[in-house]
């Protein structure tokens, strides 16, 4: 059984963004490790940390900002926005959170490999 919970899916062809709740710390650990908005890149299979800034919910519309980008999306659709407008990634939101096993595989590793990493 898999160590987080899924929060948000969208995706496209090319790219996943998820955000996940870890389910297996401490009930005093602060949100900031609780909850993780991660990146998927769909040719290369890596996953990286989208580094949370600060989040907008007004209505039917959720935006999420990040060191990266930027993350606009509703219930249906979502747009992800990188940084400088570098590239823009036109994203479906998926309802059913359950991730397909290879996603939940890439994201146990990407998290069990950064358990130990601590910030400055």
């Amino acid at each position: 059984m898999p160590n987080f919970k899924c929060l948000f899916f969208l995706e496209n062809d090319g790219l996943q963004v998820v955000e996940v709740k870890h389910t297996d710390l401490d009930e005093n650990a602060e949100a900031s490790e609780i909850f993780k908005w991660l990146r998927i890149d769909s040719s290369t299979n890596e996953v990286s940390q989208l580094t949370f800034s600060t989040m907008d919910s007004s209505g039917e519309i959720e935006e999420r900002y990040f060191e990266e980008g930027y993350l606009k999306f509703n219930s249906k659709t979502g747009t992800f926005i990188e940084k400088f407008n570098s590239a823009q990634h036109a994203l479906v939101r998926r309802d059913e959170l359950q991730l397909p096993v290879h996603l939940q595989n890439l994201i146990e590793t990407f998290i069990d490999s950064n358990k130990h990493t601590t910030t400055v």
